[in-house]
Order: C-alpha cells, then sequence, then structure tokens
C-alpha cells in the first residue's frame, strides 16, 4: 500500500512544486485548488475572519493528503476485488479500515442522503423526457434535511460542526 500511496502523493524522485514525482504529476494535478479549500474554511468562520495564505496552503496539502490516503485504500479493496471503479461504500470501508471510525457514520449519511437526491433528480429527467413519476409514486425524500445543507445546484455542503458560537466574537480574527 505504500508504494500506492506514493504514487498518489507523488513521492519519489524530484521535486512536487516542480513536477517532479516518480509519476512526473504536478502539484497543481496532485492538490485541491486553494481557492477552493479557502472557500470552505472561510464557510465555518465568522464573516470578518480573514484566513492567511499560509493557513490556506496548510490546509491544502492535509486534506489532499488524507483524500489522497483514504482514496488509495478503497482503491487497493476494489483492485483486490478486481473491480475498476470506487464507490462512496469503499470509502466508507476504507475509513473505517484505517482507523478513522468517527467519520464512517457521518459518511454513511451523507452518501445516504446523496443517494436520495440523484434518484429524485433521476425522476425529475424522467418526467421532463415523459417518463411519468417514479414507481413509489415520488415519496423520495427531497435531501434537503439535516446535515445537507441543501445548497443550490443539488449540492452538499457537510455540516458536520455547528459553530454558532463563531459568530460572537468582535473583531477580525486571524487563522
Amino acid at each position: 500500500m505504500a508504494d500506492h500511496y506514493n504514487q498518489l502523493v507523488g513521492g519519489g524522485g524530484g521535486s512536487p512544486e516542480r513536477g517532479g514525482g516518480s509519476e512526473g504529476i504536478k502539484e497543481q494535478d496532485r492538490l485541491l485548488p486553494i481557492a477552493n479549500v479557502g472557500r470552505i474554511m472561510k464557510q465555518i468562520l465568522p464573516p470578518n475572519a480573514k484566513v492567511s495564505k499560509e493557513a490556506k496552503e496548510t490546509m491544502q496539502e492535509c486534506v489532499s493528503e488524507f483524500i489522497s490516503f483514504v482514496t488509495g485504500e478503497a482503491s487497493d479493496k476494489c483492485h483486490k476485488e478486481k473491480r475498476k471503479t470506487v464507490n462512496g461504500d469503499d470509502v466508507c470501508w476504507a475509513f473505517s479500515a484505517l482507523g478513522f471510525d468517527d467519520y464512517v457514520d457521518p459518511m454513511r449519511r451523507y452518501l445516504l442522503k446523496f443517494r436520495e437526491l440523484e434518484g429524485d433528480r433521476a425522476a425529475a429527467a424522467a418526467s421532463s423526457r415523459g417518463g411519468g413519476m417514479p414507481p413509489d409514486g415520488g415519496s423520495h425524500a427531497s435531501g434537503s434535511g439535516a446535515g445537507t445543507g441543501g445548497a443550490p445546484g443539488g449540492h452538499f455542503m457537510f455540516d458536520a460542526l455547528d459553530r454558532s458560537d463563531n459568530n460572537n466574537a468582535g473583531g477580525s480574527r486571524h487563522f
């Protein structure tokens, strides 16, 4: 697994900053976009809080490594089972296998909500093409329940933590 992990994160020969690594992976391909990372960080903070560039870069490295680590474990499982597609259940299994047990239940709940929303989208698409109502008469959950965020465009925001106490802080906060 270590070899697979090193390939995922660009380990081995060369500097990742210069596109080095055993597979020639470029830095921008190895990391999540920093603008997205910064936007996610700011969502949990009070409106007047500021996040330093160094904090964003540190978080960018950490979350990218974490995602690669978990995905690599899920990918290894799929490879052993002779499957080519990693799915959400594989990721939940990888969390458990790697000892991130506290993440498994929230991820399973998120995955269930996501699949419910996808079912709603498929039913709506079939209906707009003249396919009628889904077999259960349209009783799918809306996907806008607690924990999903119900963001526009069908995207989820996983509200794992309640940070309402941060909104009471005065002045600018730097992280």
